[in-house]
Formats: structure tokens, C-alpha cells, sequence
């Protein structure tokens, strides 16, 4: 018998990749398999941490007195919906013939937890090793099979992950749980999610206290070139009058130039991107999400294999790596016409900063890998992502680019104004050739006419946070990592605490007020950032795990007994006046995928209704527009609001069941009848009117 490794993917495209690579030929249900190898999957993560109510019976029922919950041990369960594949695992590492396992999954925290946690509920116990990949072409997995690593190397990794998911727990439930049994509303609090909330509501606050000012300016006018006066306080001019004396005594002389200095200036590309710098410019640019922009890289990196790993924080490439540079332009070689000059060079990178070791975490650059893209696969938004991360990468071996500048100095007296040329040298990576000519041919001493422009000006008030700025406060203060910040923007605007505008990110009024319930320690980032760079050193070995959730701990039993103890009032926004039909309570107003739907806030009562009708994909019979689905006393049916038809829904069995076109004519017929009396007075008049025509 055979010995075999069982390798161990994330999701079952990666494994089909995997098993081509590797000759695992035979497709099972739940694997492949070759002469040396089983190519299993995980479907994302298969296990996570107990609830409260599995690991102790009387935190089933959310009450003040059973908190805080902080339990010896926080063991693992399977997720409800994906057991059958759990099962199908453990069925594998229990076979004989297999004499080894392999870490396949994702190359991350994430991906190292989701592998450990199976690897543990199944009891595996013969060697694993870690396969550690940054692209998902068939070279880089050919590659990466050579060179696996014993799992054992990457523990500190696991430690770190296990960390993370406890902290998360011991701090978001008992907090959530805390604030939502006082306060008698869902309010969902969190290690990261918080202090982030925060930082947009610190935006909002200064957005509200800015008041306009109003002040003036000073142009000076030379030909078609312009200056500002030079000012040490540009606001300083509050008052027309004061601002025409000043132009006035001005205009009394006339200006020389007293100083002409030229520098030349010399700008590198910037180095390609890292996760969060992508998702920043993508938002700036075409207002993607930072979740939409994720699963583009995703679905380029998974599906197409044309750039290596997304979820990085570095912006720099190992030593190693110049060796493959060659190989990656020839796959980019039809992208712009400069391409092929730069592989005749040798592929010689320019921008030689980017080479650092010790600067590479888990992970490079976002770059483009060895294989050729197939642009016509690529969706429209693919494209630009691609065409982002490519561009990024041919600017490394561009020259850098060089302009001459100009600063010209006027002075009147003891006022001055300051005019600036600049001229392109060298275009480089910019690759911008137009030039602006300037007007003026400047000489040292010339003397200047006294030709003068006020322009009343009013200060400006600061931008609300957009997805880009707040990504990169996030950044700014380590909250959480590339990999998960999308997520908890996400999170938060599925709670109701923060909403996404056309003008940019907003916090709810349940925000505000969960802002001024919450523990302060938990809405400013300082303890939030302290904890992840624990969590950082304890994936590099420096710090105990142990030691950083006995703190965690700690710091969970202070901030639920915070809340206990508050004397702060909160006032439920989402009540409205409407009456539940059944018991008479409020009914609450909630938002879900479906759209907004009131729910009874009596925990005793189930009543649920949407608040507006649902919109089918079945359409009206006579303007074409999608018709709703109306909830009746006999069940439901199909009305269009736009001509108060009604049709009668089908069950499944009539559906089926094809009509012919006489039975449809009656149909239609029995039933515009049948809701004659809904139809508008204007509409009963037309259709009276038409048939007397007749």
C-alpha cells in the first residue's frame, strides 16, 4: 500500500488546481485522488469557537448576572452547514495508506487556523507539514511542493490566529452582551469594530463644529502667470477695507524680481501595492467598497492566477524574487509599448528600494505573476484592477521622473510674491508629455507692473470619511489586519451603526449613542492598537499567548463591570408609532438584505411584517414593470402599483404545469375583474369611455 499525503485546500477551486499540479486524477464527492496524493477542501472555515450556551447551560438566556463569561477552556465546534465535508476529512486522515498531512490553505493567519482547527477535531496524528505559496500558478505550486516546510515552523502563526478569535470573543460578546441586556436593544460592540465606528464619528464631529470664514486674498498678475502673496497667516485679511488700503499703498510702487533659484527634482515610482493601498485608491478612484475590491484581487489571484497573493501588508519583494522578473514581463509584454523595451534592458528593475527583505511579512507586493492574462475572461472591473496592479509594477523599471523647477521671488517692498515654472526633464514612469510653456521669460532685477486681483475666499470644511480615508486611519492605528478590514466596515453597516452616503461614510444615530455607551477604553484605538501589536509579536515568538489572554481576560471583567455600573440613558431610534396587531406593543423598524421590515418589540411576541411590499421578478402583464408580491388574508399574490393589476401566484405544482394561451386570456380576465373596484376613479372613467367609443 501506497503511502500517501493528504493535503488539506481552503476551497474546492483551489483543490482543483491542486490535484491538476499534482496528478490527482480521480474526482470523489468530497476530494481527488492520485498515486501519491489526496487533494481534499475545507469550505472556509469548517470548526469555530463554543457559544456561550454550548460551554455553559446558563448562558443560554442573556442576563446581567451571568456576566462576565470568561470559561477555562473555549474548545471548537463544527459549523452548522458544512458538517458533511468535516465528516468526509476525517474519514481521509483516519486511512491507513495516508502517512502524512499538508497545510494547504491559505498562506495567512486565517488560512493557518482554519487547517489547525480540522487537523485538531480529527485527531491527526502522524507528521504535517505547510505548504507556503504567494501565487496560484502551476510553477508556483510545482515550486512550493519542493520546498514544504514542517508545520511546527509556523505554530507562532496559529498561536497568534487562536489569539485573535479568543480575544474577539471574550471582548464582542461579553460587551455586546452587556450593552444589549441594559439597554434592552441590539447593540453590537467590538475589539476593532468600536474604535473604528469612532474615527468616523471624530470626522462627523469636526465636520459639525466647523463654522465658514470669510477672508481675502491677494493676486499679483504677470501676464498669464499668477501669484499669491506670501502670508504668514493666509487668513489674516478679514475685512474688504482693510484688504483694498493694503492693494492700494501696494499699487504706489512697482515690483522687481529679487531672486530666480532653479533645482532639479527627481521623483521614484511609488512601490507597488499592499492590500489596503489598493482598496484606498480603488475607492478613490472608481468608489468601489473595500469588500468589492477584495474579491476582484481575489477572483485574479484564485480564478485567473495572473497576480500573486491579495491579503498583504508589504509593498516590498525578497532579494529572490529578481530572478523572475523577466518572466513576469513577458506575461504583461502586449500591455503598453514601453514593455518590450524594458525586456530587451534585461529586465532590469530601476526602482532597486524595493528589494528588502526584512521589509516582506507573510507576504510581497501585489504583483502580477508568470502567467499570460486572458483579457477577454477578465469582467470590466477585473480589468481595472489588473490594469492598476500592473501599472504599479511597470513603474519599477522606468526611470524615475525629473523636472527643472523654477522659483521665482517678486518683491514689493517687503511683500512678496512667489511664482513657479516647472519643466519635465525626463518624463520616467509618469509618462506625461505635455508641457506647460511658460508666458513669462523671468530676469533677476526686471521690474514688475503693480497689477493686482482680491479674491474673497471662504475656509473650507473638512470631507466626511470615504471607505479610502477611513482604510487608512485603520492602517494609521494597526485596527485590524488587510485581510479583515473590509470585513468590519462591513460588519458595522450590517448593525445599523454606520451607513454609506454619496458623499461618504455616516454613523447612525444608534452609533452615536453606542459611542457614548461603551466603554471609552474601547472607543478610542490606543488599547485596541496595543493588543495587535501583542498579537503581531506573538506571531513572530516574541510574546506569550497565555499572558496576552489572562490581560485580555482582565481587561473583559473591568469593562463589563463599566457597564454595569453606568448611569447613561439610551433611547431606542427604530420604535415607531405603529402598533404590533397581535399584542399592541411598538413595532421596531429593522434593515435586512430584503429590505426594511418591522419586527414587534415585545420578546414574547413573533410578529414580523416587511414594510414595503417585496418586488418579484414577474412582471405585469400590460406596462412590463415588476410587480410586487402582496401578503393577503387567502396568502399571497402578485399586484403591479403602477396599474393595480393583481395576478394569482402559483404554487409549485401549477407552475410546472404549462397554460395554455386560451386558459392564460381567462385567467387574466377572471382576475382584472376580480380587482376592478382597487382601480382608480380616473381609470374606471377611461375604460367606461372606451367602450361607449366602441
Amino acid at each position: 500500500m501506497a503511502n500517501k499525503q493528504l493535503i488539506i485546500a481552503e476551497k474546492p477551486s483551489v483543490a482543483k488546481d491542486l490535484s491538476k499540479v499534482l496528478g490527482a486524477n480521480q474526482k470523489n464527492k468530497s476530494y481527488y485522488e492520485g498515486p501519491t496524493v489526496i487533494v481534499t477542501w475545507a469550505l472556509g472555515h469548517l470548526l469555530g469557537l463554543k457559544m456561550p450556551e454550548d460551554i455553559n447551560k446558563e448562558w443560554q438566556s442573556w442576563q446581567m448576572e451571568t456576566l462576565p463569561m470568561v470559561p477555562k477552556n473555549l474548545g471548537i465546534k463544527p459549523l452548522p452547514k458544512t458538517g458533511h465535508q468535516l465528516k468526509a476529512i476525517k474519514q481521509l486522515a483516519n486511512r491507513k495508506d495516508v502517512s502524512e498531512a499538508v497545510i494547504a490553505t491559505d498562506a495567512g493567519r486565517e488560512g493557518e487556523l482554519v487547517a489547525r482547527w480540522i487537523l485538531e477535531y480529527v485527531h491527526f496524528n502522524k507528521p504535517v507539514k505547510r505548504l507556503w505559496i504567494s501565487s496560484q500558478t502551476d510553477k508556483a505550486i510545482k515550486d512550493g511542493f519542493k520546498k514544504l516546510r514542517p508545520a511546527k515552523e509556523y505554530d507562532n502563526l496559529y498561536y497568534s490566529a487562536l489569539a485573535r478569535a479568543k480575544a474577539d470573543w471574550l471582548v464582542g460578546l461579553n460587551v455586546t452582551r452587556a450593552l444589549t441586556v441594559k439597554y434592552q436593544d441590539s447593540l453590537s460592540a467590538g475589539r476593532v469594530q468600536t474604535p473604528t465606528l469612532s474615527l468616523v464619528r471624530q470626522q462627523e464631529k469636526k465636520i459639525e463644529s466647523f463654522r465658514p470664514q470669510a477672508y481675502f486674498s491677494v493676486d499679483l498678475h504677470v501676464q498669464k502667470e499668477k501669484a499669491k502673496l506670501v502670508q504668514s497667516n493666509p487668513y489674516s485679511f478679514k475685512e474688504r477695507n482693510d484688504v483694498e488700503a493694503f492693494v492700494k499703498k501696494l499699487s504706489e510702487t512697482k515690483g522687481k524680481v529679487t531672486d530666480i533659484q532653479e533645482k532639479s527634482k527627481t521623483e521614484q515610482a511609488p512601490l507597488p501595492y499592499d492590500l489596503t493601498e489598493i482598496q484606498r485608491e480603488a475607492n478613490q478612484r472608481y468608489q468601489f467598497s473595500a469588500k468589492k475590491t477584495l474579491s476582484l484581487v481575489q477572483s485574479l489571484y484564485e480564478f485567473h492566477k495572473i497576480v500573486t497573493y491579495p491579503r498583504t501588508d508589504s509593498k516590498y519583494l525578497t532579494t529572490d524574487m529578481k530572478a523572475t522578473m523577466k518572466e513576469r514581463l513577458q506575461a504583461v509584454s502586449d500591455f503598453a509599448p514601453e514593455v518590450k523595451t524594458y525586456i530587451k534592458n534585461g529586465a532590469q528593475v530601476k526602482l532597486t528600494k524595493v528589494f528588502q527583505n526584512e521589509k516582506v511579512t507573510d507576504h510581497h507586493a501585489l504583483i502580477p505573476t508568470e502567467q499570460r492574462p486572458r483579457y477577454e475572461k477578465l469582467s470590466g472591473d477585473e480589468q481595472k484592477i489588473y490594469n492598476m496592479i500592473v501599472t504599479r509594477f511597470l513603474g519599477m523599471f522606468a526611470e524615475p521622473h525629473r523636472t527643472k523647477q523654477t522659483k521665482i521671488t517678486v518683491s514689493f517692498g517687503k511683500e512678496q510674491f512667489i511664482f513657479r515654472q516647472s519643466k519635465v526633464e525626463e518624463a520616467g514612469w509618469k509618462q506625461e508629455k505635455e508641457e506647460v510653456v511658460p508666458s513669462v521669460d523671468w530676469k533677476l532685477g526686471m521690474v514688475i507692473s503693480p497689477n493686482f486681483t482680491i479674491n474673497k475666499e471662504l475656509t473650507s470644511p473638512p470631507k466626511p470619511l470615504t471607505e479610502g480615508s477611513l482604510l487608512g486611519l485603520m492602517e494609521k492605528h494597526s485596527l485590524g489586519t488587510p485581510a479583515t478590514r473590509a470585513e468590519i466596515i462591513e460588519k458595522l453597516i450590517k448593525s445599523e451603526l454606520m451607513e454609506r452616503t454619496t458623499s461618504g461614510l455616516m454613523v447612525s444615530s444608534k452609533g452615536k449613542q453606542l459611542l457614548e455607551l461603551v466603554n471609552p477604553s474601547l472607543v478610542t484605538p490606543e488599547l485596541t492598537e496595543k493588543w495587535e501589536k501583542e498579537l503581531e509579536a506573538i506571531a513572530k515568538g516574541k510574546q506569550s499567548s497565555k499572558v496576552f489572554l489572562n490581560e485580555i481576560e482582565q481587561d473583559t471583567k473591568k469593562l463589563v463591570s463599566e457597564i454595569k455600573q453606568s448611569q447613561s440613558k439610551y433611547q431606542d431610534f427604530s420604535i415607531t408609532q405603529k402598533k404590533c396587531p397581535d399584542c399592541g406593543s411598538n413595532l421596531r423598524e429593522k434593515n435586512t438584505k430584503d429590505g426594511k421590515i418591522y419586527v414587534c418589540t415585545n420578546q414574547e411576541c413573533s410578529y414580523r411584517r416587511r414594510k414595503d411590499p417585496k418586488v418579484s421578478n414577474h412582471r405585469c402583464s400590460q406596462c412590463h414593470r415588476k410587480m410586487e408580491i402582496i401578503e393577503g388574508k387567502n396568502g399571497a399574490y402578485f399586484k403591479c402599483k403602477y396599474c393595480s393589476i393583481t395576478e394569482k401566484m402559483q404554487d409549485k405544482k401549477e407552475r410546472s404545469k404549462k397554460l395554455s394561451k386560451h386558459e392564460e386570456r381567462k385567467l387574466m380576465k377572471k382576475y382584472t375583474q376580480k380587482e376592478e373596484p382597487e382601480e382608480s376613479a380616473l381609470a374606471q372613467a377611461l375604460k367606461a369611455a372606451m367602450q361607449n367609443n366602441e
